[in-house]
């Protein structure tokens, strides 16, 4: 029994969802997100208490998976329209830096050359200093994807932290073999 999948997903003000068959439309003041389901989940709108409502059509196992997860990817696609996700990284280290150029972020990590990423279409990727980067949009996967893509970059090493790092992530610097 699901419990997450039995809970109503509450609708926020600003949200419009529109279910054609089998596809799912999310549009909010952030921007506008579509969901295909799986053939043995269902949804219902209720309009008086402003709720969706998940449930599944059998007892199989598939069905049984697919019946929280999807309750959790519809709320955080409301959420992401509504008010949008934001992640925060910081860049460690002497010469470290980065910046936005047009379409892609270019960051120096230590490497000999210059690494230039595509940013993805519907992320806003700012650089408010050369050693700090935000990234916000209304889709949770592709902005942890893209925040995890820059991360694994120039990784926060051990030694001395150097690398790319989330903006409160905990780096456990190890004693080097001076320490003996």
């Amino acid at each position: 029994m699901s419990r997450i999948g039995h809970k109503p997903v509450p609708i926020l003000s600003g949200v419009k969802i529109a279910v054609a068959g089998k596809k799912v439309s999310i549009e909010g003041p952030k921007g506008k997100l579509s969901f295909t389901m799986q053939p043995q989940i269902e949804i219902k709108i209720d309009e008086g208490a402003k709720q969706l409502v998940v449930s599944r059509k059998n007892e199989d196992r598939q069905s049984r998976a697919m019946h929280g997860t999807t309750r959790a990817l519809l709320n955080n696609m409301i959420q992401g329209v509504h008010s949008g996700y934001e992640k925060q990284l910081e860049v460690i280290g002497v010469g470290y830096v980065c910046s936005v150029k047009g379409k892609n972020i270019a960051l120096r990590v230590g490497y000999a050359n210059e690494i230039q990423k595509p940013i993805p279409v519907g992320l806003d990727v700012t650089c408010p200093d050369q050693t700090h980067i935000h990234i916000k949009g209304c889709d949770r996967q592709l902005v942890g994807q893209f925040a995890s893509e820059i991360r694994t970059l120039r990784k926060p090493e051990p030694y001395k932290g150097k690398g790319v790092r989330y903006v409160g992530e905990y780096v456990k610097i190890k004693p080097g073999k001076a320490a003996g």
